[in-house]
């Protein structure tokens, strides 16, 4: 009697409904790939891969709760043989590094995520990295010392630091941005000062505006 094959086991991390749904559906038409779990935050996906130890998590950046960089460095302590795939419409740019240095093994734009989802899952199950050409180019670049003399200021700032920038981008204050990162205001100020001088905003007003632009251009 011939033995069937295990399928692989995937839990979807997005905060929302459809994106998950659209996943979900497109995954499962695959007789090898299998979505056992889906999660909407960060603490609920913490808890989902700890209880089924799927093979794959896929991860958007931008959760109802929490954040996907701080997600995967959770579960990389956690089971570092779980695969992570972040899948997001932020900045490829600027993320992608971010992720595979918390321990993703690949980064996928929402844009693309119709034609190319399928394989980059393929390619994180089998040990592979997954990303654009031009993100492998960039950073085969920078590992030759081929750094750009135009350097985007934004890549200054540390994660918890972008990842504030893109709360007070999408209007949350400060008290609740505190509330969320479970950080008291003080240090949320003091991370508002680092990100002005590196971003060279001379006021709060400035902040804000550069944050919402960062926001809008990656909707």
């Amino acid at each position: 009697m011939k033995r069937l094959l295990a399928s692989s086991r995937i839990v979807i991390v997005d905060d929302h409904p459809l994106m998950r749904d659209g996943l979900a559906l497109r995954i499962s038409s695959q007789s090898d790939l299998e979505v056992c779990g889906e999660a909407a935050t960060e603490d609920e996906a913490f808890d989902l891969v700890k209880s089924l130890s799927p093979d794959v998590v896929i991860i958007d950046i931008a959760l109802k709760s929490g954040n996907g960089i701080e997600l995967v460095k959770r579960i990389r302590a956690l089971n570092p043989v779980v695969k992570m795939l972040v899948v997001s419409a932020f900045q490829e740019s600027l993320y992608a590094e971010r992720a595979l240095r918390a321990g993703a093994h690949g980064y996928l734009n929402k844009q693309e995520t119709n034609d190319k989802i399928i394989d980059a899952i393929r390619k994180v199950i089998k040990g592979e990295r997954y990303m654009s050409a031009e993100m492998t180019q960039r950073m085969v670049s920078q590992a030759l010392g081929k750094r750009s003399d135009t350097q985007d200021p934004m890549e200054l700032l540390t994660d918890r630091e972008l990842e504030i920038f893109r709360l007070i981008g999408a209007g949350v204050t400060t008290g609740a941005i505190a509330e969320q990162l479970f950080l008291s205001t003080h240090t949320i100020d003091t991370h508002r000062e680092n990100i002005k001088r590196k971003l060279n905003a001379k006021t709060g007003s400035e902040l804000s505006r550069l944050a919402i632009q960062s926001m809008l251009e990656n909707v």
